[in-house]
């Protein structure tokens, strides 16, 4: 933390939190984590020994009656996620995530007026939904609850519903894997919405990507409100180019790229050289799966088939996917387990290195003896069909690592 002042973030559990990247390159000042249990909760608000922070999960309501004054938003919303220190010692309290949710409306594109929104959870996040989609003009938004009238056992009353926002923590990580809801319930659905940012793409965006949904997550959110944060803690206004740079660069950063394609196509030496040209950390899924089994792969197959190196396979996939900042080398054949789709795009652009038949190398792979054409073709749809994006491994790795690059830049700043 700065000497002169004190910005950061309150709330319970924070190991997971982007914000100190996002302030220090919206507004040039340190920003630390304020990990603050309940019972402890009045003790630091009295102190107040901060000039601005950000307030997320589960303190968003409880920090009110320690501020002096809301804005308008908060007052109506009835949701605090920034408070600054004023001089004269009080608390302001304001709701900037309100902007941050426009933000996400926005990047979607998506018109919310005359149509009807379904809101998963009851907190803060939730309250500030319901209340920017009522501005937008939705004919009506039903919050979803654990218990009450609306509730998870009688979704099916909601069917109707155009539009889908999770503002529950389902689905967060670590415990990426649930949804909080199957949306197959909804067969009109327009666009879905997650609050959740870590992973970038929870289990809900991909069934809804799965079905030619409009979706997104809520990294632009947190964006979105920590500009206005910004200004709200140094008086001074954030303009609209630095707030997309943040967020490009934040993605470009915190995001994998997983290579897919054939055993033999270059996964690991173009990964290898990927990963240096970005700073990331380079991850071998083959590597860790005969670290953990103390087996090489060839001896794998050999005493459990394929079936037994494909469980040991998505075991690894669904623990490395959670991680972020990597650049992650796949065997050939994890597509042929559809579930590993989600463990791999959850934090990552997927990308499928495409290499000729007769220039895929084979020594040391147990599936590439002999002729590979039935494998490729039956493969190819299944690369497809994982991939975000597909680069053709025709040049020297150093170049193709390059092409690599410059095609995930492309989505990043998107």
């Amino acid at each position: 933390m700065a000497a002169q002042a004190k910005y950061g973030l309150l709330g319970r559990a924070l190991g997971h939190s982007y914000s100190p990247i996002i302030h220090k390159a919206l507004g040039g000042y340190d920003y630390g984590l304020f990990q603050v249990e309940p019972e402890n909760l009045p003790a630091f608000m009295k102190a107040a020994d901060f000039n601005g922070i950000n307030v997320t999960m589960p303190y968003k309501r409880e920090v009110i009656p320690y501020c002096k004054e809301l804005s308008p938003a908060a007052e109506r919303i009835g949701s605090v996620n920034a408070i600054v220190h004023r001089p004269d010692g009080s608390l302001f309290g304001d709701n900037t995530d309100a902007t941050g949710f426009l933000r996400m409306i926005e990047k979607l594109g998506l018109t919310v007026a005359g149509k009807k929104a379904v809101v998963l959870g009851s907190g803060g996040g939730s309250l500030t939904a319901k209340h920017m989609l009522h501005d937008l003009g939705a004919s009506r938004v039903v919050v979803i609850s654990r218990s009450g009238e609306d509730n998870y056992q009688n979704l099916s009353k909601h069917a109707d519903a155009d539009i889908l926002i999770n503002a529950t923590p389902v689905g967060m990580s670590p415990n990426t894997d649930p949804s909080p809801v199957d949306l197959s319930q909804f067969p009109r659905l327009e666009g879905v919405f997650d609050l959740i940012y870590n992973p970038a793409r929870t289990r809900l965006l991909m069934d809804a990507q799965a079905r030619k949904i409009p979706n997104i997550g809520g990294l632009s959110m947190l964006v979105g409100q920590a500009r206005a944060a910004c200004a709200l803690f140094t008086g001074q206004t954030v303009p609209d180019e630095k707030e997309q740079t943040v967020l490009a660069q934040l993605r470009a950063r915190m995001e994998n790229i997983v290579l897919i394609g054939m055993p033999g196509s270059g996964k690991t030496t173009v990964g290898q050289l990927l990963a240096g040209r970005l700073g990331k950390k380079f991850v071998d899924a083959d590597t860790l799966i005969e670290s953990a089994a103390g087996l090489s792969i060839p001896e794998i197959f050999a005493s459990e088939g394929e079936d037994g190196f494909r469980k040991r396979e998505t075991e690894i996939l669904r623990e490395i996917g959670k991680g972020s900042g990597q650049v992650i080398s796949t065997g050939g054949g994890c597509v042929t387990r559809p579930e590993n789709r989600f463990y791999l795009g959850q934090n990552g652009v997927v990308v499928f290195l495409a290499r000729d038949l007769g220039r895929l190398a084979r020594e040391g792979r147990p599936l590439s003896a002999g002729d590979l054409s039935e494998m490729y073709d039956f493969r190819l749809p299944l690369y497809r069909r994982f991939a975000d994006l597909s680069v053709d491994n025709d040049a020297a790795p150093d170049l193709v690592a390059k092409k690599i690059q410059e095609a995930v830049d492309e989505v990043f700043g998107d």
